[in-house]
């Protein structure tokens, strides 16, 4: 790790004056050039990325033709150039493509130049970004994770979205962001009185941050909204970002039944027309994979070696109604990632050979979470707080725990976000009313850059116990800006000597407030 890191420091601090922080505009959300040349709008991105491939994005201010040239150095030597990709206003002028045929636990460095479609001897500044690929071999590994970005009307101070660039100091592998990726129902002001006097200032807006996204490009200015930050783009620098959704890329608490007949902040009623449009902007503004099975589908696996595969879920997409979550048999009603999702899942974690399966989840498994808290009425989560027997979703969950136990497969880990505090769960069977699974370890983590709530319930049918919560006091109340330091991530390493699992919870501030290793099982 120590060895790579340096390569990643070496790397963006050589390439402040010219490249990627400096002439790339990664350090600023636009170039400052002559208006008729094109420019790279918002920095670059890679994810999704495993041994041998990986996906690499950008932005152009009009339709260009990108080149792309890609090198296993960072002085482009011998690089090899690629067929160039066009944008247009279909797609708001962003690109991406899969860098494939890549060697494994390899840095890729890669460069674009865009050339006006109108005047095609008109060209940009190039801009540059790098990534690692995974090892083929038993080498560290180091991922964060978190979730949750510019919700309750915090959004871009003078401070900025601090917890991203904390993240990158630690250069990990990868950032798993957990979902709650953008807040398209989170209209901001242009200030917010604080509790106890003083105000929140958003330095930075946009006329599509003012209010409820509806439109395509309204759910669009959220993506570009949140690479308006010096910390976003300092990480998107130096590592990929793998991006599941959940509810606030549409709206809060979504699902297909979604009733907006009286949301008068909405002039479009149909949550399947924004979920649509919101679906679309998910796609073209991150670097997640395409799948031509389902395209648009979120739900997927990646690997990163022979020690860690992760298993993303959608939670989201495919979930019945928010109601009781009373139901005792499990019908499509009462699922919450579907029976296709549900089959998909239980195949690619009974065919991993990785040490480490780790289960990115949009929403945690035992925290009570409601639909409607005020009136703590329905259920938006997986618990509906009875403490009893699986019902409703919980049946879909369970019958994922009994298959992982009666399948033998070991070393599972769940990774979540969603409720805006941090916590670590032991799910003890002995203590469960539903007992045939193997005891696991839930993570939670966030929120990133958003208000801070909680604690949650914890309902008791898998059985969760608490090891650690970090969550507003009584005294502090609900909704605390990232100002007050509650902003949270996750580290997770894994050593390629011993096969341990460490996760580490941190704040915003670097300060490490619990740590746990895990010792893997080992298969007979």
């Amino acid at each position: 790790m120590d060895k790579l890191s340096l390569t990643r420091r070496a790397f963006v601090t050589s390439a402040s004056a010219f490249g990627l922080v400096g002439a790339s505009g990664l350090a600023l959300p636009y170039y400052s050039r002559a208006s008729q040349r094109p420019a790279f709008t918002h920095g670059v991105q890679t994810g999704d990325v495993d041994a041998t491939s990986g996906m690499v994005w950008t932005r152009t201010d009009r339709p260009a033709r990108v080149m792309h040239e890609v090198s296993t150095t960072e002085s482009f030597a011998n690089a090899t150039r690629l067929a160039p990709l066009d944008t247009s206003p279909a797609s708001d002028c962003t690109v991406k493509r899969l860098l494939t045929d890549l060697a494994s636990d390899q840095d890729i460095f890669y460069r674009m130049i865009a050339a006006d479609l109108s005047d095609i001897n008109a060209v940009s500044e190039p801009i540059v970004g790098r990534f690692r690929t995974a090892p083929s071999s038993k080498r560290d590994v180091r991922f964060a994770w978190s979730g949750d970005t510019a919700g309750q009307g915090w959004g871009i101070d003078e401070t900025g979205m601090k917890t991203y660039s904390t993240i990158a100091k630690h250069t990990p592998d990868f950032f798993l962001h957990s979902g709650d990726t953008i807040y398209a129902d989170g209209a901001l002001k242009d200030e917010v009185d604080l509790p106890g006097g003083g105000k929140w200032k958003n330095v930075v807006m946009l006329d599509g941050k003012r209010k409820v996204a509806e439109t395509l490009d309204e759910y669009r200015d959220q993506w570009k909204y949140n690479m308006m930050d010096k910390h976003v783009l300092a990480l998107s620098a130096i590592c990929p970002t793998f991006y599941q959704w959940d509810d606030h890329e549409v709206l809060n608490n979504w699902s297909d039944s979604k009733d907006l007949s009286k949301d008068d902040r909405y002039k479009e009623k149909s949550i399947h027309v924004l979920a649509a449009r919101a679906a679309r902007a998910f796609h073209e503004m991150t670097t997640i994979r395409y799948e031509p099975s389902e395209p648009g589908r979120v739900y997927r696996k990646i690997s990163h070696g022979p020690l860690l595969d992760v298993f993303f879920l959608d939670m989201r997409s495919y979930r019945g109604p928010n109601g009781a979550n009373l139901d005792e048999t499990l019908t499509p009603k009462s699922r919450m990632i579907g029976e296709e999702q549900s089959k998909w899942l239980k195949r690619e974690l009974a065919n991993s050979k990785a040490t480490w399966k780790v289960i990115a989840a949009d929403m945690p498994l035992g925290l009570v979470v409601w639909d409607d808290a005020a009136k703590k009425a329905g259920f938006e989560a997986v618990s509906n707080n009875d403490n009893g027997k699986p019902k409703g979703r919980e049946l879909e969950f369970a019958d994922v725990l009994r298959f992982i136990k009666t399948a033998g497969i070991t070393n599972t880990v769940w990774l979540t976000a969603d409720v805006h505090y941090t916590a670590a769960h032991y799910y003890n069977p002995d203590k469960a009313q539903f007992q045939d699974f193997n005891p696991f370890w839930e993570f939670v983590s966030g929120p990133i850059h958003a208000g801070t709530f909680g604690p949650n319930d914890l309902d008791m049918t898998f059985g969760p116990e608490l090891k650690f919560i970090k969550a507003p006091t009584a005294e502090q109340g609900q909704n605390l800006p990232p100002s007050a330091g509650l902003q949270f991530f996750g580290l997770v390493d894994i050593s390629g000597a011993t096969e341990q699992l460490t996760v580490r919870l941190m704040d915003r501030d670097d300060n490490e407030l619990y740590k746990v290793t895990l010792d893997p099982v080992r298969s007979a």
